[in-house]
């Protein structure tokens, strides 16, 4: 069977193989199996759980400043309550 689908989206799944050392065709076909999956099993939550690439220790660095950055400091009095 051959697919067509749209240049762009070609390049954004040749990308996300790159980034798993996957063909784009194991790719394509590993997560078109889980499509058929029954999404209630707990084996295939775990599954697409572990296929997601775990982030890296500088993008958790840039997540925990982001977060720090936008803190507003805590109000004891409510809008109401002038």
């Amino acid at each position: 069977m051959t697919i067509q689908i749209p240049d762009d989206l070609a390049r954004g799944l040749e990308g996300i193989a790159a980034a798993q050392q996957k063909s784009v065709e194991e790719l394509a076909v590993e997560r078109l199996r889980t499509l058929l999956d029954k999404p209630t099993s707990p084996q295939s939550v775990l599954k697409t759980l572990r296929a997601v690439p775990h982030p890296s220790p500088s993008s958790v660095d840039d997540l925990d400043a982001a977060i720090a950055d936008a803190r507003q400091p805590v109000r004891d009095h409510g809008a109401f309550d002038r």
